[in-house]
């Protein structure tokens, strides 16, 4: 799970004078099917008309090659990381393309063990980052299978708002028996899609604070918090986007707990049907934050894995995200259960095999026209595949 983190897993590590080289990543494929029931069946938006799909595709982790390097000089830790990221299916064009590589990663390090380190580029964002590499759907497909792109969802919108990848400079504290925190300046996202409203001119700040500890029974309790200010435009008032969340974890023998909540204002009005009928509720903030659309959000999800005698983690999680939006545009509901195996075939192969069951209530918060957008509906998706990690 931690490749969709700070820096990759490395499979391959190569010396280069003073440098270490490290090479790393995955590949993933899932065939998946898709059923949609109520509106969701003739919504043209999301679904084209369609009762169900069948797909070849990648899960919430795309396919993706991390080159990562690092040396000692002064007395400071030095590195560097890039990670290239691909999705398997062609972009619903032809099979000779539609799909092109996300350099999601690219960043710098600098810092010491005594008094922590700075980081400076493009990386996985601090607010709710621990709940998306919590989540055990990141070996599989999770909710919003049946779609053109690079992933699936996971749980992001049906749980926890996404983290995304975003630029950055920040800093992360020395570990103290377990204690540590990191506070980060982001490149601010924008209050809408064209036009005026798509000018950005904040920066977003978030930080976390989070506690670990090993033994019979490890784990770890963290928190984390997101503001950001949108100024005023021709079309939108000015508001400020703000967020905070808490979560934890405990694993003992072969049993996992998770348990996270969040709650916020202006983080996500993305009631929309997209991604094959499955709605992106994305408190990223180019989904979530719509034109004059200072919602009121709140979500949470739990999750409990437990690992066989073979090796097999059996999992099962519930979550749901809510986003009220003002101006009379409504509220909009998603949540899912999602219940999947995981099996090791290998130390570097995972067999896994998911069934997600979504439910969708409420109006697309993003359009002004809410008759039209009313919709109750599920989306029901069964996944099997597998996923590489070198």
């Amino acid at each position: 799970m931690l490749a969709a983190s700070a820096s990759a897993q490395a499979g391959i590590t190569i010396p280069a004078g003073d440098w270490t080289v490290d090479i790393g990543g995955n590949v993933n494929a899932f065939y998946t099917h898709t059923s949609f029931s109520g509106d969701l069946e003739t919504n043209t938006r999301g679904v084209r008309g369609e009762k169900s799909t069948n797909t070849i595709q990648t899960g919430l982790l795309p396919s993706a090659l991390g080159i990562g390097a690092k040396t000692r000089q002064n007395d400071l830790d030095v590195a560097v990381q890039f990670t290239f990221f691909v999705g398997a299916d062609s972009g619903g064009q032809t099979s000779a393309g539609g799909n092109s590589i996300n350099i999601r990663q690219g960043y710098m390090t600098f810092g010491d063990a005594s008094w922590g380190s700075v980081k400076l580029g493009r990386d996985l964002g601090v607010f709710a980052s621990d709940a998306i590499l919590s989540d055990m759907t990141l070996l599989g497909v999770g909710n919003a299978a049946g779609h053109n792109g690079s992933s699936t969802l996971g749980r992001i919108g049906s749980g926890y708002q996404y983290a995304d990848w975003k630029g950055q400079i920040a800093y992360t504290s020395p570990n103290w028996n377990g204690f540590d925190f990191t506070v980060a300046a982001t490149q601010g996202w924008t209050s809408g899609t064209t036009g005026a409203d798509a000018t950005n001119h904040n920066l977003g700040y978030e930080g976390k604070v989070g506690y670990s500890w090993t033994g019979d029974v490890a784990g770890k309790v963290w928190a984390s918090a997101l503001s950001q200010k949108h100024e005023a435009t021709a079309t939108a008032e000015s508001y400020t986007s703000s967020g905070f969340d808490i979560g934890g974890k405990i694993s003992t023998g072969g049993l996992g707990l998770v348990a996270y909540y969040y709650d916020g204002k202006g983080l996500s009005g993305a009631g929309s049907v997209t991604a094959g009928g499955n709605a992106a509720l994305n408190g990223a903030m180019y989904y979530g934050i719509g034109i004059n659309n200072k919602t009121d959000d709140k979500g949470g999800y739990v999750q409990a894995t437990y690992a066989i005698p073979t090796g097999t983690k059996l999992g099962v999680s519930w979550g749901q995200s809510k986003s009220e939006a003002d101006l009379g545009r409504g509220e909009f509901t998603n949540r899912s259960w999602i219940v999947g195996a995981y099996h090791p075939l290998t130390k570097s192969v995972n067999l896994v095999a998911e069934y997600t069951n979504q439910k969708l209530e409420g109006t697309n918060a993003n359009n002004a026209t809410v008759a039209a957008d009313a919709l109750d509906g599920k989306a029901k998706t069964f996944s099997l595949g597998a996923i590489l990690f070198f």
